[in-house]
């Protein structure tokens, strides 16, 4: 399914006013948390050179569920083929790495020790350089385990509370991963301001785990505020508002919050029998979540008669909170997106065409675009190794070699 054109031309950035131009990033990863603030540094305007195996980062080849990650985390970065576990291969992104502002890594920490990749070795010949390390856990007892989105998920709660009670159910988004990479990008950011005072990086680290704890503190306090634990989302939760559901229509399903006194006022003056307004078992939002047996059965009732694109413009003009329920596919006829620029056209290395999100964030109303696709492997070897000095006759050689591809 491809995208409908967009009916207005979307207001992005000029390149040469990118917050981050004139930034050079090193990317040493894989899967997701890595390439993820890799994109961020990369659509911020950074000169980001991903540095991959001679074939390929293996997310090129991932199918089924993985077949997006490649598409979407891999525009605007440079590809630079080497083998990293060949001497000159290794000496190659050490010599790369001396030029460079940043470096983001996913990988465990002694396999870029034993190459020369580690923060200590790169800091000493670049002082300046802020090293990102993007991990499963952080400082303690579990720092030297691998991890994965899943496992933090199930370990730290996420997917209990997704889930049903004895079933949990993992976030479908690889959301520790996405954020998780994020805040590795908050940490570098932040350390990039601190070296205009001091002249030096830092080493920034960030954690799938602690990622995932924040995402579930409020259930955390919940449970000490309270002293009962969370009903997971796939029991029948009690909501602290009589009316905030998912309704049947006449074609679909919708979501309607209705979150406050003048909420309540407008939504029963627009939907309901006015004289609901007025009754005394659903004067407050207490008395509202208090009737939930029987209210939220009674709107059913009389919303499912609505179709779903007329229910959801008399919402939007009562200035209710609502959302139809979709697919994540629907979203690329979405004309908010289009209008605003938030969906990228996307062409892969095979010529395959693809939409990609760009980033949710605006400067001064303008977004953040494509500068460059996702590149074949290798694409920009030869013009990163003559940056290094290197001739034609010495990168041919390596080829051979088999250190480098091009």
């Amino acid at each position: 399914m491809t995208a409908t054109p967009s009916t207005k031309t979307p207001n992005f950035l000029p390149d040469d006013d990118l917050p981050l131009r004139g930034i050079k990033v090193l990317e040493l990863s894989h899967m997701i948390m890595g390439p993820a603030a890799g994109l961020v540094l990369a659509d911020l305007g950074a000169e980001v050179i991903k540095v991959e195996p001679l074939d390929g980062d293996r997310t090129r080849r991932l199918k089924g569920s993985g077949i997006g990650y490649f598409p979407v985390f891999s525009r605007n970065k440079k590809s630079l083929a080497v083998d990293l576990k060949s001497a000159e291969g290794q000496a190659l992104v050490r010599q790369l790495a001396q030029g460079c502002d940043m470096l983001v890594e996913n990988f465990r920490d002694d396999s870029l020790t034993q190459y020369g990749l580690d923060y200590a070795s790169l800091s000493a010949d670049n002082p300046g350089l802020i090293y990102v390390s993007l991990k499963g856990f952080l400082s303690g007892p579990y720092k030297q385990r691998t991890a994965l989105d899943e496992v933090v998920q199930m370990m730290g709660g996420m997917a209990y509370i997704n889930g049903g009670t004895g079933a949990p159910q993992r976030v479908a988004p690889s959301v520790n991963d996405i954020l998780g990479g994020t805040f590795g990008v908050v940490g570098a950011l932040a350390a990039l301001n601190d070296r205009q005072r001091t002249g030096r990086g830092r080493h920034v680290r960030a954690g799938l785990f602690e990622n995932n704890l924040l995402l579930v503190a409020q259930f955390i306090a919940q449970y000490q505020l309270t002293g009962t634990p969370p009903i997971p989302m796939g029991d029948k939760r009690t909501p602290p508002w009589g009316v905030y559901d998912i309704f049947d229509t006449q074609d679909g399903r919708v979501f309607v919050a209705v979150v406050s006194d003048a909420n309540w006022r407008t939504f029963c003056r627009d939907f309901l029998p006015p004289s609901w307004a007025d009754d005394q078992r659903l004067f407050s939002a207490i008395d509202r979540e208090a009737a939930r047996p029987w209210l939220v059965p009674a709107v059913a009732e009389i919303l499912k008669d609505w179709k779903t694109v007329e229910l959801c413009a008399a919402l939007e003009a009562s200035g209710l909170s609502y959302g139809p329920i979709r697919q994540p596919h629907d979203l690329l006829d979405d004309p908010h997106l289009h209008a605003g620029g938030a969906l990228i056209a996307t062409t892969m290395p095979d010529g395959q065409q693809v939409t990609a999100a760009a980033l949710p964030i605006e400067f001064d109303g303008q977004k953040v675009g494509k500068r460059l696709d996702p590149q074949p492997i290798g694409a920009q070897t030869q013009d990163i190794l003559h940056g290094l000095g290197l001739d034609a006759a010495r990168i041919a050689q390596l080829v051979r070699q088999g250190v480098v591809a091009v």
